[in-house]
């Protein structure tokens, strides 16, 4: 009987790409699997013909082969280039299968294919770091202690007494990995005698017990840009945990959080300052001094007859962009303060401030007028 196209076998057209023929094989692959059709028995010869298809053109040279000379280029005597498995009749299945079968769990299964596992890399750490709302203005260098993995000094990280060299893993031959036959699956797991390392140390660091690392704490000195704003996040490389046996060094990521200020409110790059007013001097204006974030003053105008919760904006009295750019405003609020503990003759003059200054509230005389119609509205 004459063998069908290899092409129609996958169920996709000539001059297919590597990915497409993959594609296409997992899929039949496993929709044909014998494991998956006990019940139709003519299925394990198809599951065979995809498996020699895919076999051969998954593979370069034998695909330009193919492409050239078909089926003739893997029986003897017709002609055919030199140097391929002729007669082979079902392909080379645990290799076809196993392609397909790494790229679906080679990572569960311990990693793909390659050969070790390279050496560990160090964990990255976080560190939280209070400063002042002062201390985010002008930027500051600042000392922090931090418990960390270190690479241990006695074996110089390589986790083996006196520093020497691991030796290869007796049980995978420094590979990482060990495989299992089992039916139609070459199944490859981590090697269970290095962990995938490849590697063993025959003679352990005392100092470190073979981890070639140890827990201590570092001093660090982390440079604070000014502007920075609570959440934001500065790298060291390669201040974190050290790696197993010699891996490279996680990062240190520095969150930082600026604390409330006890005079000024922070939105982004602009600040806020409520500044306390006597009536007199909102009455018939006058001046004010306002503190600013770098430690200077301000003095501040306030016209007469400024309400309750006015604001005036200082330009580029604010806090610094992080990353260059205009800096901040620093807006200052009048809070209109009722004077306490009035003496007999600051009550008199108040009355009759009180009786004499009816046409001074524009702003009462406009609700209450308005509240007038309302109730009027509701008696009729």
């Amino acid at each position: 009987m004459a063998k069908r196209d290899f092409y129609d076998v996958l169920g996709v057209p000539k001059g297919s790409s590597e990915s497409d023929l993959k594609k296409a094989y997992r899929k039949k692959a496993m929709e044909l699997h014998p494991d998956r059709n006990k019940d139709k028995p003519d299925t394990e010869a198809q599951f065979k013909e995809v498996n020699e298809a895919y076999d051969v053109l998954k593979d370069a040279e034998k695909k330009a082969a193919y492409d050239r000379f078909g089926h003739a280029a893997f029986e003897g005597g017709h002609g055919g280039p030199q140097g391929f498995n002729r007669g082979s009749g079902g392909g080379d299945f645990s290799s076809a299968f196993s392609d397909v079968f790494e790229d679906l769990f080679g990572d569960f299964m311990g990693g793909g294919r390659g050969g070790k596992q390279r050496a560990a890399r160090g964990s990255d750490l976080r560190y939280n770091l209070k400063i002042s709302l002062e201390e985010a203005f002008s930027g500051k260098q600042k000392a922090i202690s931090v418990q960390s993995s270190v690479a241990c000094e006695i074996c110089r990280g390589t986790g083996a007494e006196g520093g020497a060299e691991p030796s290869n893993c007796p049980t995978c031959s420094g590979m990482g990995k060990v495989r299992a036959q089992q039916g139609f699956f070459t199944v490859e797991r981590t090697c269970p005698t290095c962990s995938g390392r490849g590697q063993i140390i025959n003679n352990p660091c005392k100092s470190c017990a073979g981890a070639g690392r140890k827990q201590k704490e570092r001093s660090l000195s982390v440079n604070i840009p000014a502007g920075v704003e609570t959440g934001t996040r500065i790298r060291l490389a390669g201040e974190g945990d050290a790696g197993m046996r010699g891996g490279p060094a996680g990062d240190l990521y520095i969150f930082i959080e600026v604390r409330d200020h006890p005079i000024f409110e922070r939105e982004g790059a602009n600040l806020f300052c409520r500044i306390p007013v006597s009536f007199a001097t909102t009455a018939l204006g006058g001046e004010i001094e306002a503190p600013t974030i770098d430690g200077g003053r301000s003095r501040v105008k306030i016209p007469a007859g400024s309400q309750n919760g006015k604001q005036m904006r200082l330009r580029s009295k604010g806090m610094p962009a992080l990353r260059g750019g205009a800096e901040g405003d620093l807006y200052i609020e009048l809070a209109i303060e009722t004077p306490v503990n009035l003496s007999a003759k600051q009550k008199e003059l108040l009355r009759e401030f009180e009786v004499l200054g009816k046409n001074n509230n524009p702003e009462g005389s406009n609700f209450f007028s308005k509240v007038k119609t309302f109730w009027d509205g509701m008696k009729g």
